[in-house]
């Protein structure tokens, strides 16, 4: 990999475009002797995902918090639809925070008309809404049951679907696939992906980098309070080679411990009968594919940049800040 691809590349904004939802310009935010943030700068446009990334103490929820308000920051400018932030902005947007607030003993239909209604909706109206929004994401048989009763999975359903009651510009989605099961996980994505076609702006933090990969148009990756990695999701892979080999195969796998494939283990992970490993530098792709034909029967053969997840522990160093 070339020198430049571990180079941090920060996003510095001129002034809000048009398109721009949020503007986070040059933050910084301490508690006592602990920069949490440290002059960070990311923009997000509407009708785009964006994967704010990090390991843990990295500063994505510090940043968060300033972004809704819930502190302020120590220098630095957030600006929200073009403007300075302001709490009137907040009826434009919607959170789901990691650490999820539901009343148990309430069920699931009242407790959504009143979550609409804290967040300035009639009643009718809130009621309207919630009925069609668990029509959508499967779980209208449970409107009438207490929250409590339902497993976890359902419960983070109920608390998506109160975060877009108000039909909010801008969502923060922080876990937002926490308890779920394969299924519902892809429901919700879908209904990220059409929130985003109609105009949406949201912002996406997880620890799923397979997640981020598929669903975020663009990402910043946090570490100690700065940004270390920024852009367009397709620019940040485009940096790094294509030096990453998919193999599935069927047969003795001793041939991916061939010096010609890689000089250390660690760069080889075998699964069975498929492996990702990563080529020595000068390595001939299809001289070494009729190798590997000689030794095993290969059924795909595909070269790929890095994973997000393999550029995240490589830019982080796999360390975390807490």
């Amino acid at each position: 990999m070339s020198s430049t691809a571990t180079e941090p590349v920060v996003y510095t904004p001129s002034s809000a475009s048009p398109a721009s939802i949020v503007e986070v310009d040059r933050v910084s935010k301490a508690y006592g002797k602990k920069i949490a943030v440290n002059e960070l700068s990311l923009s997000i446009e509407a009708g785009s995902m964006f994967g704010l990334l990090g390991p843990n103490g990295a500063g994505k929820t510090s940043t968060i918090r300033m972004i809704v308000g819930i502190t302020m920051p120590d220098s630095g400018q957030i600006r929200l639809f073009g403007k300075p932030f302001s709490r009137d902005q907040l009826t434009r947007v919607g959170y789901l925070p990691e650490e999820r607030g539901l009343y148990k003993k309430m069920n699931v239909l009242d407790q959504l008309i009143f979550m609409g209604e804290i967040r300035g909706l009639a009643a009718s109206v809130a009621r309207t809404r919630a009925q069609n929004w668990c029509e959508r994401l499967s779980i209208a048989d449970v409107m009438e049951k207490k929250t409590e009763e339902l497993s976890k999975g359902m419960q983070q359903k109920i608390q998506f679907i109160s975060t877009l009651l108000h039909d909010p510009d801008f969502l923060i989605m922080d876990e937002p696939f926490s308890g779920l099961d394969p299924v519902n996980a892809v429901l919700l994505q879908d209904t990220l992906l059409d929130l985003r076609k109609e105009g949406k702006a949201i912002l996406f933090s997880t620890h799923r980098m397979d997640q981020v990969e598929k669903l975020c148009d663009s990402i910043c990756l946090v570490h100690g309070g700065k940004a270390v990695l920024h852009g367009r999701m397709r620019d940040v892979k485009g940096r790094y080679p294509r030096n990453r080999m998919l193999l599935d195969f069927h047969g003795d796998a001793a041939f991916l411990a061939d010096p010609l494939v890689t000089t250390s283990a660690d760069e080889v992970r075998n699964f069975g009968n498929h492996a990702e490993l990563k080529l020595n530098a000068g390595a001939d792709p299809q001289a070494l594919l009729r190798h590997f034909m000689q030794s095993t029967q290969v059924y795909r053969y595909e070269l790929v940049e890095p994973s997000l997840e393999e550029i995240f522990i490589q830019t982080v160093g796999g360390k975390s800040d807490a």
